[in-house]
């Protein structure tokens, strides 16, 4: 199994910027692994993700940042490859890239986003994946690219990312899970739209394209955003549902469960309760040290 990696997930609302900026600050003091963004640029109220984890980047000093996931619609994965590399480079290579192939299509289209990736979003965001890895793996020399969707008839990528950028992608269908192990670094998978009882066949899948492309299964990493708040008090059902209640006792057995029943390996907290600050921290100071010591201990 992986070592386990642990994150806290960030707000991109304008009203709560002091308390993403909070938040970010804490996950780098208290060892977290990294500071996740989700990205929904048609929200009114959203900074643009990008920009929001850019300030980050350059208010921490350890903690990994990134998306969670990037909205690849309303991007070309030639400018997020150059973007992602940029800011790899720009904060000492600490960028994790999730990406996704858009959900929200009534936001996505009013925000100009391209209708034939609607009618074929599987072939387009397999090619803009094919892109954005193609880029990194070419910065030194020309990269050309024909698809259905992307055409590149010839460029040259640069500058190199400071280190290799996993890609994080955000899916759930079998074609999806199944091109998530062929080429994908990692899974990114939320309680409140795939229970932890369905993490059984999702795994199945994604192993079934790993092991069809030719590659070790172990090497996809498993994220699993984990939504809820950490109690005082202890509750009977609370680990049941979309969202997680529970003491730190009860996270801990909960995540230990997941990393070795389900094999979950990477655990995003998105606190939905009570002082934001004061969840995260409770989950990295309190939570967080019992899983690894817990996943450390000879069974």
């Amino acid at each position: 199994m992986n070592t386990p990696l642990f994150g806290a997930n960030i707000d991109p609302n304008v009203t709560e910027l002091n308390t993403a900026l909070a938040i970010a600050q804490l996950a780098d003091r208290s060892g977290l692994d990294m500071v996740l963004c989700q990205d929904h640029p048609y929200h009114k109220d959203h900074l643009d993700a990008w920009t929001l984890i850019t300030t980050v980047a350059a208010q921490t000093k350890r903690v990994h940042i990134g998306t969670n996931v990037a909205n690849l619609p309303l991007r070309t994965p030639t400018m997020l490859a150059k973007m992602a590399a940029s800011l790899d480079v720009i904060s000492g290579g600490r960028l994790e890239l999730g990406l996704g192939a858009g959900a929200f299509w009534k936001g996505i289209l009013a925000y100009g986003g391209r209708e034939d990736l609607q009618d074929k979003p599987f072939t387009a965001f397999k090619e803009a994946l094919d892109i954005i890895q193609g880029m990194w793996a070419n910065s030194d020399g020309n990269f050309k690219y024909e698809g259905t969707i992307y055409t590149i008839k010839g460029m040259r990528p640069g500058p190199a990312p400071a280190h290799p950028i996993r890609i994080w992608v955000g899916g759930y269908g079998p074609k999806m899970l199944r091109l998530i192990g062929a080429q994908g670094d990692g899974v990114n998978l939320s309680s409140t739209y795939i229970s932890y009882p369905q993490l059984t066949e999702a795994n199945e899948q994604i192993d079934a394209g790993a092991q069809a492309a030719g590659r070790d299964p172990a090497v996809v990493r498993r994220l699993y955003n984990v939504m809820g708040v950490v109690t005082s008090q202890a509750t009977s059902d609370g680990f049941a549902g979309k969202t997680y209640a529970g003491t730190v006792e009860q996270w801990i057995e909960h995540l230990v469960m997941l990393y070795q029943h389900y094999r979950q390996d990477t655990f995003v907290f998105w606190p939905t309760e009570g002082d934001f600050v004061a969840q995260v921290q409770r989950f990295a100071e309190e939570v967080v040290p019992g899983v690894r010591q817990a996943v450390d201990t000879p069974q």
